[in-house]
């Protein structure tokens, strides 16, 4: 697996072209470092250099690694983010015997950091209120000690102190504490990774013990939480992008590291498993052409899916140093047992307001009080093993999305149920009621919507049944993917099945009703959906299968 990380570390970095790279070096030396991806981009060059790849871009590289030096000591530049990946390089870098005059340099710059001053966002108080920032800046001064031999204990141990105040009962990360309820899956796993690399480094400060029992126990949800497909959950914003499974690869090789010296061979291997699954999917995108930072086929310039801040410079790259990170953790030596494809369950604190569900190749995941900026209340995925993953749907439709899309008419859209309300169809997903989950078990689940709305789902050996029961007239919503950015599927709908052919894969819905045409367009990061519904009379079922 470590070649692997490095051959995908590659691929990751050929979507930047030469031009490119050299382009952005020269903006970049007109306007000062600004936030982390150059660095982050220097970074990855560095190690595939140190590991026979690109080595052409030596010269180019020595040119850059001065300037992030230099530069970093005297400008706020994100550098909470920088200062650890460039150590960890340097690290490598000796570690391998590359570029010891060069480093010397280097080191020597990287001494004169002034943590106070060097980083942007760091808390002064165990209570202050600054987010996962303080954590990347603890992670980077641990970092730098290790590199240099400095000492910044203290500021380092405070910065642990803040944020081990942010964890809910299960031990998830809770990024927004000014915000109700709203907790991002992605901002969950940073600090999950994040602390794994502290402690592999050797970090057994005072709260190594509080962290370590954290990660044991949140590892083994988060194998619950991971898709059949090997992909992160849904929720919130930074989703969708390619770089998100190698937050995965970091936190399972240092939990397959822990099992594995504890003689647990059968977890390790569990670890492992899901390790090649979050594997094969970011290769799986990284060999689409041209190569994309977000999990769509729009042009990389239309920045379709993104935030503001999640540009291709930054977020192409983080793929690469993700893939680093996991590198430096892997033991090879451990062998995978197949992927564990049995039945699990798992539900969320209301932080995070998320149902899992797996059995029988499928996978589900609901979110009850879905955020109206990123997500929809709802069975927002159905996943199984082989299929693409937004052919059913991967994550909601958001009405009030922060991320763009190619209109400014957003619709909520997930699988949900509705009602004719005077005359027009109404559907839960757009309502700000929360979703209550009245039972539920690895197959088997039982939702109370608003409107007085119940549905029962069931997963088979056939697919997935969702039986909706209410009084009036009743209606479920039914999503179909219609067009990735580059390529439209085939919808056909016949009386009461609605098919959908894409990537030589179908999705069905059979309903024992009529299903009709909404007429309406629906966006999510993966691309636009056609909005259909079923509709019946006090009652109605839809079948869902994954050809």
């Amino acid at each position: 697996m470590k070649e692997k990380y490095l051959e995908l570390m590659s691929k990751a970095l050929s979507a930047y072209s030469d031009e490119h790279i050299r382009e952005y070096f020269d903006r970049v030396k007109v306007e000062g470092l600004t936030e982390h991806g150059f660095p982050r981009l220097t970074v990855n060059i560095g190690v595939l250099i140190a590991h026979g790849y690109r080595t052409d871009l030596i010269p180019l590289f020595i040119k850059m690694m001065d300037f992030c030096c230099e530069q970093i000591p005297k400008v706020k530049a994100a550098n909470d983010f920088s200062v650890r990946e460039i150590a960890f390089c340097l690290l490598e870098l000796e570690r391998i015997g590359k570029f010891s005059k060069e480093i010397v340099r280097w080191k020597a710059l990287l001494l004169t950091i002034v943590p106070h001053s060097c980083y942007n966002k760091f808390a002064t108080d165990a209570d202050d209120c600054v987010g996962n920032w303080a954590l990347f800046s603890a992670l980077s001064e641990f970092a730098r000690m290790k590199l240099t031999g400095c000492n910044s204990e203290e500021f380092l141990e405070l910065q642990l102190e803040n944020q081990l105040h942010r964890l809910d009962e299960n031990g998830m990360y809770m990024d927004n504490l000014n915000e109700n309820n709203h907790q991002p899956i992605v901002y969950d796993l940073v600090p999950r990774y994040l602390f794994p690399l502290l402690l592999h480094f050797g970090y057994r400060g005072k709260f190594y013990a509080q962290i370590d029992s954290m990660l044991k126990s949140t590892a083994l949800l988060t194998l619950k939480m991971q898709s059949i497909t090997g992909e992160i959950a849904f929720g919130g914003r930074s989703n969708q992008f390619v770089h998100n499974e190698g937050m995965l690869a970091i936190i399972f090789e240092f939990e397959a590291n822990r099992y594995a010296q504890m003689g647990d061979l059968e977890t390790a291997g569990r670890f492992k498993a899901a390790i090649n699954r979050a594997i094969e999917i970011t290769e799986y995108w990284l060999e689409k052409e041209p190569i994309r930072h977000i999990k769509n086929r729009f042009p990389t310039e239309t920045r379709y899916g993104c935030e503001k801040y999640a540009y291709f410079d930054k977020y192409m790259i983080t793929t690469a140093s993700h893939l680093f990170s996991a590198y430096m953790i892997c033991d090879d030596s451990i062998p995978a047992t197949d992927f564990d494809d049995s039945e699990s369950v798992f539900m969320t604190s209301e932080h995070f307001h998320k149902l899992f569900m797996r059995s029988e190749g499928y996978f589900l995941e609901f979110d009850t009080d879905g955020d109206p900026h990123y997500d929809s209340s709802g069975l927002g995925r159905v996943h199984r093993y082989g299929i693409p993953s937004p052919l059913c749907m991967s994550l909601p439709c958001a009405s009030k999305s922060k991320y763009k899309v190619c209109t400014e008419e957003k619709i909520s859209a997930s699988l949900c149920p509705g009602k004719i309300i005077d005359g027009e169809p109404c559907f839960t997903c757009d309502r700000d009621e929360k979703v209550s989950v009245i039972d539920y078990s690895n197959n088997y689940a039982v939702l109370k919507y608003p409107l007085g709305l119940r549905a029962d789902y069931r997963i088979d050996s056939d697919g997935v049944t969702v039986t909706v029961s209410g009084e009036g007239q009743i209606l479920h919503l039914l999503p179909a993917f219609s067009f990735d950015g580059e390529k439209e599927t085939k919808i056909t709908l016949q009386d009461k099945t609605l098919e959908i052919e894409y990537e030589g894969h179908v999705c069905k819905f059979t309903t024992n009703v009529t299903i009709r045409d909404l007429g309406k367009t629906a966006y999510n990061r993966n691309g636009y959906y056609s909005l259909f519904y079923a509709d019946n009379q006090d009652s109605l079922t839809i079948k869902i299968e994954l050809l």
